[in-house]
């Protein structure tokens, strides 16, 4: 679908998400919301972990590979005209065989898509 990910970097993009659809998982929980039309192109992810997941260092751990499983997911499960966010959750994370966390996500999107 889309060639790269545009990566939401204002608090703003994280609010409209957060009032949009919303799939948790086992690993993370996952916000999704369709864009108006004009508003921007292709698809954009954040990712987010508050402090109950750790201190800087397991949050950073626990972003880097929320980033990188979207890297991986994104492109072919996600649709262009869509925001997402990642929310990172406590040990569960970082401490998530990497091949679940992807699973994770495209469940979670299949749900936020309306798919069973």
């Amino acid at each position: 679908m889309a060639d790269s990910l545009v990566v939401l970097s204002k608090r703003a993009e994280f609010l409209r998400a957060a009032r949009a659809r919303r799939q948790g998982t086992g690993s993370m929980m996952v916000q999704g919301r369709k864009r108006a039309p004009g508003e921007a192109s292709g698809i954009r992810v954040g990712f987010t972990c508050s402090k109950k997941v750790g201190n800087a260092v397991a949050r950073n751990r626990a972003k880097r590979r929320l980033r990188e499983a979207a890297r991986l997911v994104l492109p072919e499960h996600g649709r262009a005209g869509w925001d997402y966010v990642l929310i990172g959750r406590a040990e569960a994370t970082a401490a998530r065989p990497f091949e679940a966390l992807q699973q994770d996500l495209r469940y979670a999107l299949r749900r936020i898509h309306g798919e069973s």
